[in-house]
């Protein structure tokens, strides 16, 4: 990306008070930034870090942003932020419902401040029912939302594996709310408020089963690797060769079935009854499924892919980060961003995954040190001046990056 492009931006121009944390409001905000927002990030003095600040899991989530350090717990603080508010298009919190009310930072108090505001928030159960005020994190919205039952092997108890997908749905739905509110107030001059619930957006992602759940009375399951699609067999995750490696191989056809009978060598078992039709697979799945595991587990498995998909079977890596980072696809697109870091050197982190001809976007920076900004925020936004500045340090209601590293020692 020439410079010139980088420059770019579809959101250049829109400011974003961003009291997010976690991890569901930070995604928001940072598909945000990486689309051009100026994001000031309103944090705690004693805000905890998953990795480094720079290219670490914080990082990534922060990275492009204007880390502010401001003490919520004092009026001169919650004047800062008000003061803020005047000059922003949007102010995104992803507190329960009752936090920014009792701050005086609710949306009927927000337009008392810019009648053309945007106030999204991105609460665990949304601003209405008996739940309103309950206070949820991703894995505790999967549960409630059944996805936690779907997430376990047949007859296993619920495991709940994997990335916390509460957080990234929320994130995703928050970023494009914000982005709705901004097309309405720009057809309108009206700003707006946004209740995003967060138990909403991991439900609507369930799928079938919540459907059919709702429809039918049906019991949740889980689909384990069976296809939903239509009817395969074999169809699954296989072990292969290797620490935790694995490869999916599916099987839909009887072009296909006979192309992987061939690879396997048309072992004696292929020809059982019990596998000589899609129907009899289909009943036998388990056993089916050992078979194909015993020979996988003697290749690794990007042989077995290559192998298969030669062969005409789909089939593909269960991918690692190793995988990830070596991925020609990945490469070829330029996915991997790599920022300069003050401190580090150079930062690599994930890519922004839409890419705008007109407008391209990118990572900017990388993740901001707690209260980088603090200066920079309070003399350029709000014209105050060093002496004020110091003050308000002094008073422990702000703290620059400095402060923060001196008392951590």
């Amino acid at each position: 990306m020439s410079e010139q492009q980088a420059q770019r931006r579809a959101l250049s121009g829109i400011r974003i008070l961003d009291f997010t944390w976690v991890v569901a409001g930070p995604v928001a905000t940072r598909i945000l930034a990486d689309q051009g927002a100026e994001v000031i990030k309103i944090e705690r003095r004693d805000s905890l870090d998953l990795g480094t600040r720079r290219g670490g899991f914080t990082g990534n989530l922060f990275r492009g942003k204007h880390s502010t350090v401001v003490n919520m717990a004092d009026p001169r603080g919650v004047e800062i932020a008000r003061q803020l508010v005047a000059v922003s298009d949007v102010v995104i919190d992803n507190f329960s419902a009752r936090v920014m009310r009792n701050w005086g930072m609710d949306y009927d108090s927000l337009v008392q401040i810019k009648p053309d505001i945007i106030a999204v928030s991105m609460s665990g159960f949304g601003h209405t029912g008996p739940h309103k005020d309950y206070v949820s994190y991703g894995p505790t919205l999967q549960a409630l939302s059944g996805y936690t039952l779907l997430m376990r092997h047949a007859g296993k108890e619920p495991a709940g594996w994997g990335y916390s997908y509460a957080d990234m749905s929320g994130g995703y739905s928050g970023a494009l709310a914000v982005l709705m509110a901004l097309w309405h107030r720009r057809r309108t001059g009206q700003g707006q408020f946004v209740d995003l619930s967060q138990f909403e957006t991991i439900s609507s992602i369930v799928g079938p089963a919540l459907l059919d759940s709702a429809a039918n009375g049906t019991v949740l399951g889980p689909p384990g690797n069976r296809s939903q699609e239509a009817p395969a067999a074999p169809h699954g995750v296989y072990r292969c060769r290797g620490d935790d490696r694995w490869c999916a191989i599916t099987v839909f056809t009887e072009d296909e079935w006979q192309a992987l009978c061939r690879v396997l060598g048309n072992p004696a078992w292929t020809r059982q009854e019990r596998f000589a039709s899609l129907d009899a697979r289909l009943t036998n799945q388990d056993e089916l499924d050992r078979h194909i595991e015993a020979w996988t587990r003697q290749h690794t498995p990007h042989e077995v892919m290559t192998v298969l998909q030669q062969a005409g079977v789909p089939a593909g890596v269960v991918a690692n980060a190793e995988d990830l980072d070596r991925d020609p696809q990945l490469r070829a697109r330029g996915y991997w961003a790599q920022v300069d870091s003050p401190d580090e050197g150079r930062a690599v982190l994930d890519g922004t995954p839409i890419k705008l001809s007109a407008t391209p976007g990118g990572v900017r920076a990388p993740g901001p040190l707690l209260g980088e900004h603090t200066d920079a925020v309070l003399g350029r936004i709000l014209g105050y001046s060093a002496e004020r500045i110091a003050q308000l340090k002094a008073a422990r209601v702000v703290a620059s990056q400095a402060e923060i590293a001196a008392e951590r020692g």
